[in-house]
């Protein structure tokens, strides 16, 4: 790998991290769509159908309405507490950028990644993801990247297709 430029940075994912990478995934596309149509309907019902209808008919539409405003993101949250206290994720994780590709770091580990292996680059609020496969990503926090991260957007526009890349 290169050592010409290199942009490093010391990676800690908090729950909040995993939390929202979590969200991302489980409201994007069609699904998120769904989820939001979901429970416009459910609220619709119960405020405009409500007086109409029995006791368990609108607690039933109730737990439709915070099926996905409450209870997902709550369950995603549990998910992300549990993911984060394992041995793996308490360890910081080293990522180094340069010309050459992406060296990842942890522990006695190593990983080193050519920009060919980079599948694409998404960013969603409050953090970066390095996809390099369909189930595979590295994230990067902003609390992580700080004030190099048009720095890093400038190297990853550069070494990736503008398909791969998206909008950094």
């Amino acid at each position: 790998m290169s050592q010409e430029k290199e942009i490093r940075f010391c990676i800690r994912i908090a729950v909040r991290d995993l939390w929202r990478f979590s969200m991302y995934h489980a409201n994007k596309g069609y699904l998120g769509f769904f989820n939001v149509l979901f429970t416009l309907a459910a609220l619709f019902l119960l405020f405009f159908q409500g007086e109409q209808m029995n006791l368990t008919q609108r607690f039933l539409l109730v737990v439709c309405a915070l099926l996905f405003t409450v209870w997902q993101p709550m369950l995603l949250w549990i998910k992300a507490g549990r993911q984060a206290a394992q041995k793996g994720m308490k360890e910081p994780v080293n990522m180094i950028f340069s010309d050459g590709g992406i060296r990842v770091e942890q522990g006695e580990e190593s990983l080193e990644l050519a920009w060919e292996d980079v599948r694409r680059v998404k960013r969603i609020p409050g953090e970066l993801i390095i996809y390099t496969d369909r189930i595979h990503a590295y994230l990067l926090p902003d609390a992580s990247v700080g004030d190099r991260r048009e720095e890093l957007a400038e190297l990853l526009r550069a070494k990736l297709p503008k398909e791969k890349c998206g909008r950094l």
